[in-house]
């Protein structure tokens, strides 16, 4: 291939990797910024539950779970339980009654549910992939997204002279240049990551954003394609006779014995009918793989119906691929690294939106529809963030016994990003940005201070607080001006 024919390429696919990256770019900067939060899903749904701090053995805990659904949930079809972990104490609980689908955490000794109503990470991780969207637009969009991102970072490989150059490269205060110089470090450093990531993510999706395969062999019958999907779940019509769910923790200890491992995911069906049937899935914390390792047991008898291990190939490598997206077997160093490495394709995602004004302002005056975007910048990359901190500081503002308080909590969240839109909409990026930077930092500080002792969580509250500030004072002296050179007189 010719010199003229690969800067020919090069040059195609730097206008793709712009525009690609623009269309989509501000769905991408919040589904990276909510996935980066997610990683210490857990972890921030313990913090935003000060109040509730007991731990239980694992069985007891859902055993205690089950007894608080039993006598609080009516008409339920299913109990979709998480047990508690090293990493959360709580028993997750999502389950129906009286027609409305709620989602608790319950404590792991008495199984009532947590004082301080709050949907804690599991926001973050549903707003990740879903965007806050009713099912199927959120994820559709949400697969869309990544498809494009797929294209901008395979683009932007192809687009880059001299990619490992990029991995040292960053030259302040040169404006463009500087912009380009911190995209490219933030992209390229962490390049197989971020390739790794938006695949795996596209494949969690698939079943969404590539139905054809699904339709031409199963057509509209979703409940056949389940079934051989998930051929060891067990699901029996329920019958209308009431009767009373046998102890769990029982069978929670069997299957832990016959699986191998702790107990992860139980799901109770048909509570209260005499059809009822109890599910244990292993945890898969302590292998990459999805596990879907499970045995059921006769709800109302406590007998075993049926034990199920993946062992198809085609399975496997699917769960392999959705075990690296999720990293719930991601010890502390490497969840840190899984934290890093989104933080850097969030502001990669961030500083490309800056770059594509920034480029346009040096070559001429910007036009309508730039300077329009500039100020939309401006109002979504500062405003998200904003957002997530008013969602942390309205854990600690709202009373305890507020009704719909958890929604509330995701109100604040979404209403702060869109004034913080429309402010950056209204003021020049001059001001918007130093404003919107400083109440994320003053949302942060307080958040982390409010009426409870210092944590790790608040701690890197704290910490990023403090980086916005500096970031503060930065923009309000603005671009550094550099001497112009005098050119030498002709000889």
């Amino acid at each position: 291939m010719s010199a003229a024919v690969r800067e020919g390429v090069r040059q195609v696919m730097a206008w793709l990797h712009g525009w690609v990256g623009l269309l989509l770019g501000w769905v991408l900067f919040v589904m990276c910024l909510a996935g980066t939060l997610s990683v210490f899903k857990p972890e921030i749904g313990q913090w935003m539950r000060p109040e509730t701090v007991a731990t239980a053995d694992p069985a007891d805990a859902v055993q205690a779970a089950t007894d608080w659904l039993a006598r609080n949930s009516k008409g339920s079809t299913g109990w979709y339980l998480t047990a508690p972990n090293d990493r959360s104490n709580t028993v997750e609980a999502a389950y129906d009654s009286d027609g409305a689908f709620l989602y608790r955490a319950l404590d792991p000794v008495s199984g009532t549910a947590a004082p301080r109503e709050t949907l804690g990470g599991e926001f973050f991780y549903r707003l990740h992939f879903e965007l806050d969207l009713p099912y199927p637009w959120g994820r559709l969009l949400a697969s869309l997204a990544a498809m494009f991102m797929l294209v901008a970072l395979v683009t932007g490989i192809i687009a880059h002279r001299r990619i490992f150059k990029d991995y040292f490269t960053f030259r302040p205060a040169k404006g463009q240049r500087s912009w380009l110089d911190g995209h490219n470090a933030l992209g390229v450093l962490a390049t197989p990551f971020h390739l790794m990531i938006t695949f795996t993510g596209l494949v969690t999706l698939a079943s969404l954003s590539m139905p054809w395969g699904i339709t031409a062999l199963y057509g509209s019958d979703l409940a056949k394609f389940y079934q051989d999907f998930t051929p060891g779940f067990t699901q029996r019509a329920p019958t209308g006779e009431k009767a009373a769910l046998a102890p769990v923790a029982p069978m929670l200890r069997e299957a832990q014995r016959q699986l191998g491992g702790t107990i992860g995911r139980v799901y109770v069906l048909n509570p209260g009918d005499k059809a009822a049937v109890v599910t244990v899935y292993r945890s898969d914390a302590d292998q990459i793989g999805f596990n879907q390792s499970q045995i059921s047991f006769d709800g109302v008898t406590g007998k075993p119906l049926g034990t199920w291990r993946e062992t198809r190939g085609a399975i496997q490598t699917y769960n392999v691929a959705y075990g690296l997206h999720m990293a719930r077997f991601a010890p502390l160093a490497t969840r840190w690294l899984y934290f890093l490495g989104g933080a850097m394709l969030t502001l990669a995602i961030a500083t490309g939106m800056v770059l594509w004004i920034v480029k346009r302002r040096e070559r001429a005056p910007l036009s309508l529809g730039n300077r329009i975007l500039e100020r939309l910048n401006a109002g979504f990359l500062g405003g998200v963030p904003l957002g997530c901190a008013a969602y942390l500081l309205a854990n600690r503002l709202l009373p305890l016994g507020l009704n719909g308080r958890a929604e509330l909590e995701v109100s604040t969240a979404l209403w702060t990003a869109a004034a913080a839109l429309v402010l950056g909409a209204m003021l020049p990026p001059r001001r918007s940005w130093p404003l919107l930077t400083a109440a994320t930092a003053l949302a942060c500080a307080l958040a982390a201070l409010i009426g409870l002792p210092l944590s790790v969580m608040s701690a890197a509250l704290l910490t990023t607080a403090a980086s916005l500030a500096m970031l503060v004072q930065k923009q309000l002296r603005g671009p550094t001006k550099r001497p112009e050179r005098k050119r030498r007189a002709a000889a």
